[in-house]
């Protein structure tokens, strides 16, 4: 007589099937959990780590890129964007006797001081880190006809966040 085994114990996939399912749910809840960066009030979030997207699901880099794309006009001479605590220090070759434009926006807390060398090129300022766009008149001096200008834009202590800047030729 032959006998069929028609249960559970019949189908070892069953239970194979049964513990591996919640087993790959806890695991990949675990991986996704542990990409979050939680940065502590008052402190800067670790070197390469990357900080939470706004509600408006776009980081702080894409908006003040952003910001500054709405504003732009005249021709790039130079752009980019940096964290604030590493600040930017660009050295622009200019021409002398044309107009030039210094755009800057911070996103993210506190401000940061832009200053200029030559003193005569530009005039000392603050950017404050709340997403709006200040610029600068930047005038080139010097007896060659291009000569370089150093920017240096520092964040005020304790600032975290993002600066994008570009400078333009005012046409």
């Amino acid at each position: 007589m032959t006998s069929t085994r028609t249960g559970a114990a019949a189908r070892p996939w069953i239970w194979i099937a049964g513990g591996v399912v919640p087993a790959a749910v806890l695991l990949l809840g675990a991986c996704t959990a542990s990409e979050r960066h939680e940065t502590p009030a008052g402190a800067s979030a670790p070197p390469g780590s990357r900080t939470a997207a706004p509600r408006s699901g776009r980081t702080p880099t894409e908006q003040a890129e952003a910001a500054l794309a709405a504003v732009g006009s005249g021709a790039l001479v130079e752009a980019g964007t940096e964290r604030v605590a590493d600040g930017i220090h660009p050295k622009p070759v200019l021409s002398a006797g044309r107009r030039y434009r210094l755009d800057l926006v911070c996103v993210g807390r506190g401000g940061a001081r832009v200053a200029f060398t030559p003193a005569g090129a530009g005039t000392k300022a603050t950017v404050p880190c709340d997403r709006s766009v200040v610029w600068q008149r930047i005038t080139p001096h010097g007896h060659s006809r291009n000569s370089p200008v150093h920017i240096d834009v520092d964040g005020a202590k304790g600032s975290t966040g993002v600066i994008s800047w570009a400078v333009r030729e005012v046409v």
